[in-house]
Formats: structure tokens, C-alpha cells, sequence
């Protein structure tokens, strides 16, 4: 049986924890002595000061590259000539407090809030931002009335969505609630719909991504459908529907629907297929316009600083009532006004 600390904060609405931040960097040439041996096993005899166990977490982290990749798996085998390069994180106390933010409810219980978070705000804090996370918002909302399951950094957090993303995210106020939840989400009953505008037009117009989707090997920070491991992620997609023009460059709105939840799952997915989301700086590639494309539609695209992408509809059986609950959510103004532009100049 699971038994989960239930989320307290102090009286001053605030907490504090230990984070991970790079701190010792050590690179390694592996000579005969250490060749084909597992990864962890090596890097246990050449820092002799860090537990096996502990460099296993390292690895699986994404802090141990191999000739310029990241690998992230404990067996791996080195080579003779292999160069390793390992960044040690340091454990550091960090504490952040309760914050009146402004939060858009669209529904609250005893159980569970239903949010609609704005494209701009961390869900959790994490490193760079511990002040101005919808966490900290939920703290001063809450009052200690937030799930423990998470941890000290996402009380109430069963689900996330990117910083940059808009839309619908549910929040547990309590273990029972969250270990609810967490069982929807695990057995894919949970109904997540997105809209994204992304470049071109998706082909076939609509079916299913299924890849698998892992920590790429060559930056820690992104994930990839291009890994030998990974977790297997599902996108059943559909095309909304598609704008072209001789003033407006191709682009379309495409409707996804999530039977899994992995990290950057529909960014990710879409930019495999060639159909990167409009505005989105990590997985999307610098776009060059023609010189017919409208003024208007290039400042509009090009003031962009975040995808869109948009959490539009939210549905799940209440935790506790057992009662099917649906949520919808309207799209940002960035959003609504770069489609109402490209309406105007579509064929």
C-alpha cells in the first residue's frame, strides 16, 4: 500500500526544497581498463566519491553525453576511445512562496480546480523560476488545501502543460482526488483536445503519430521520436482546416487528440511529420517568407514568441462523484487574431 505525505506549507504560505544544478563538470577518455563496460559501472570507479546508485539517477537524467550524445541508459557500453563528458548536479535549497497571482477558475470543489492558465506561466517551479508559477498562485488560492503526491514542488500538479502552451489543466486539492486522476490518466480515459497551427498542410489530412518519444542525443533539453528508447506516445490528429494563398504562406489548423502524455508529445510529433508548430523556437525551424506574403502576416508571425499551441478541451470523471465532466476553453487573442488574418487573405 502507497501512503502519501499529505502538502502542508508554512504558515507564511511558502516552502522550500532541494533542486539539481550543475555544478561539477568531468570529461574522460575511456582506455582499455574501462572498455566495454557498463556506463555506471565505469563512471562509479572514475568518481569514486558519487554511489553507483547515484550516477544511475545521474545518467537516466541526462547528464552523461558520449562523443557529443546523451545516454541516458545505465547499460550502455563504452568503447575504447570513447570521450564521456559528465556534469555533476549539486543539491541546492531553494524556497518559494505563495504568490497572488491571478488565476482563471473555470471550476472549483473540496476536490479538484479545473484551470484555464495563460500561455506565458511555468506550471511548477523548477530552475530559473520559483516566484511566478502557477503553483505558487495555487498556494495562495488554496491555503494548504493541495494534494502531497507530487512533492513539494507540484502539490496538486497530476498533469502539466509547457510554459508556452495555453489551456485547460485539472488540479488535485487532495491524494484521494490526485490518485484518481492519476488512474485516468494511466488507463488513457482522460479526453486532452489541442488546437495547433502548424506550417504546411499534414499529410495524410488526419490518422494517428505513434512513435516512441525520448530525451534526444544530442541536447538533454528536447526530446525526439528519433531514439532507441524511450516511452511509446500516441497523437491521433485531424486537419481543421488548411489556409493558402498568394499572400499567406501554407499553414493549418489541426485538431490533436492525446492517448498519451509525453513530454512535448504534439510539438514533437508534428515537426517529425514535417509540420512544426507555428512560433515554436525549440522544434520549429526559422521560417523564410516569400516576398508576396503580406506585411500583415509577417509581423504577425513574426512577433510570435511562443507556439500555438492551445489546450482546448478538458473531460474527465470526477473523482470522487464518479460524474463525466467536459471543460472547453477559447483561444488566446495571439491565436484568434493571426486566424482571423489569414481567413481574410485565403483562398
Amino acid at each position: 500500500m502507497k501512503v502519501f505525505e499529505t502538502f502542508v506549507p508554512s504558515s507564511n504560505l511558502g516552502s522550500s526544497t532541494k533542486i539539481r544544478m550543475p555544478s561539477k563538470r568531468y570529461n574522460f577518455a575511456v582506455d582499455e581498463s574501462t572498455s566495454e563496460k557498463r556506463i555506471d559501472v565505469a563512471l562509479s570507479t572514475l568518481i569514486p566519491d558519487k554511489s553507483r546508485s547515484k550516477l544511475k539517477e545521474i545518467i537516466e537524467e541526462g547528464f552523461v553525453q558520449v562523443n557529443g550524445k546523451t545516454i541516458d541508459h545505465p547499460k550502455y557500453k563504452i568503447k575504447n576511445n570513447d570521450e564521456i563528458q559528465v556534469e555533476i548536479p549539486e543539491e541546492k535549497e531553494i524556497k518559494f512562496e505563495a504568490k497572488n497571482i491571478k488565476l482563471d477558475i473555470r471550476y472549483e470543489d473540496e476536490d479538484l480546480i479545473v484551470i484555464n492558465k495563460p500561455e506565458g506561466m511555468v506550471v511548477h517551479p523548477g530552475a530559473g523560476n520559483y516566484e511566478d508559477t502557477l503553483v505558487n498562485a495555487l498556494l495562495y488560492h488554496s491555503k494548504n488545501k493541495l494534494s502531497g503526491i507530487g512533492g513539494k514542488f507540484r502539490p496538486g500538479i497530476v498533469h502539466r502543460i509547457d510554459k508556452d502552451t495555453s489551456g485547460l489543466l485539472v488540479v488535485a486539492k487532495n491524494d484521494r482526488s490526485h490518485e484518481m486522476l492519476a488512474k485516468q490518466f494511466e488507463e488513457h480515459s482522460i479526453r486532452r483536445t489541442y488546437e495547433a497551427l502548424c506550417y504546411g498542410k499534414i499529410r495524410p489530412s488526419s490518422g494517428t503519430i505513434h512513435t516512441k518519444i525520448g530525451r534526444s542525443k544530442t541536447n538533454r533539453k528536447k526530446m525526439s521520436v528519433y531514439t532507441e528508447r524511450g516511452k511509446d506516445a500516441i497523437t491521433h490528429y485531424k486537419t481543421i482546416k488548411s489556409f493558402s494563398g498568394k499572400t499567406i504562406p501554407d499553414l493549418s489548423l489541426i485538431e490533436c487528440n492525446l492517448e498519451t502524455g509525453r513530454t512535448h508529445q504534439i510539438r514533437v510529433h508534428l515537426a517529425s511529420k514535417g509540420n512544426s508548430v507555428v512560433g515554436d523556437q525549440t522544434y520549429g525551424r526559422q521560417k523564410k517568407f516569400s516576398k508576396d506574403v503580406s506585411d500583415e502576416i509577417q509581423k504577425l508571425l513574426q512577433g510570435l514568441d511562443r507556439q500555438l499551441l492551445h489546450a482546448r478541451s478538458l473531460g474527465f470523471k470526477h473523482p470522487v462523484t464518479n460524474k463525466q465532466m467536459v471543460f472547453e476553453s477559447e483561444k488566446p487573442e495571439d491565436f484568434k487574431k493571426l486566424l482571423k488574418a489569414l481567413e481574410k487573405l485565403s483562398f
